[in-house]
């Protein structure tokens, strides 16, 4: 009996109170995260020349560490995470680094040569970039101190760098799955998303009714009741008989 009386008030609970996490409708298209990489040990990584880009050259994949970030393209998308083995989040844009990097870089690394020029890069580990990277980039420690590991390393001209970052946008833009991405991401769009807002309901506006105006009050005259006097019957005196006849007669 305790049970069914239990059951019942919380049905009545539920009919009658609002539930949050029911009064939103939003129609997404989900995400699917990347799969993880194995790593048997932190990575090691190289710093790309005439940037701060660090790359990790012992896997296939595009795993790049940049301002604090981790990061990793895969099916035309870009994640992100703060840990190189965890926590990778979607990241909507390309992020602004990608254009500087050369697609052939791997090729440069198992060369040893960059751009015609020896290239002794140095291979960083994990918990040293960690340490390091900010202040690397804020003191130009790579370009100053290192020349990046490129023999007579000679910056160059902006103009040169700025075209190469078009083409690789170019390129970037072309690549099949990319393409794909840009195509779900329209579709997105296009599908209608109904919000509501949590926690209490949308009040109804409330018409305001016109005042009334007050009536007046019409004063009635008061009438005052009159009495009807009573007049006290005289005593009729005897005629012919002066007054002092009486008292006389009475003696």
């Amino acid at each position: 009996m305790k049970r069914l009386l239990f059951g019942t008030m919380l049905l009545a609970l539920v009919v009658v109170v609002p539930i949050p996490t029911m009064a939103r409708v939003d129609i997404r298209v989900s995400i699917p995260l990347p799969p993880p990489i194995v790593f048997a040990a932190p990575p090691e990584l190289i710093v790309i020349p005439e940037t701060y880009v660090y790359v990790a050259p012992d896997i296939d994949v595009d795993f790049y560490f940049w301002n604090g970030w981790w990061w990793r393209f895969w099916e035309g998308r870009w994640y992100r995470s703060r840990y190189y083995n965890r926590g990778w989040g979607y990241y909507s844009n390309v992020p602004s680094f990608y254009f500087d990097i050369d697609p052939g870089w791997r090729g440069y690394y198992r060369d040893r040569n960059w751009y015609g020029h020896r290239w002794d890069y140095e291979r960083i580990p994990h918990h040293r970039l960690q340490k390091s990277w900010s202040s690397w980039e804020k003191n130009r420690y790579w370009e100053r101190q290192k020349t990046w590991g490129v023999e007579s390393y000679r910056p160059r001209p902006q103009p040169q760098r700025q075209e190469l970052r078009q083409q690789r946008q170019q390129q970037y833009q072309q690549r099949p799955e990319v393409q794909r991405h840009q195509q779900q991401r329209q579709q997105q769009q296009k599908q209608p998303q109904v919000r509501k807002p949590q926690g209490q309901q949308q009040r109804q506006p409330q018409v305001q009714q016109p005042r009334q105006q007050p009536q007046e009050r019409v004063q009635q005259p008061q009438r005052k009741e009159q009495r009807p006097q009573v007049q006290q019957p005289q005593r009729s005196r005897p005629r012919g008989k002066p007054e002092g006849m009486d008292a006389e007669h009475r003696r």
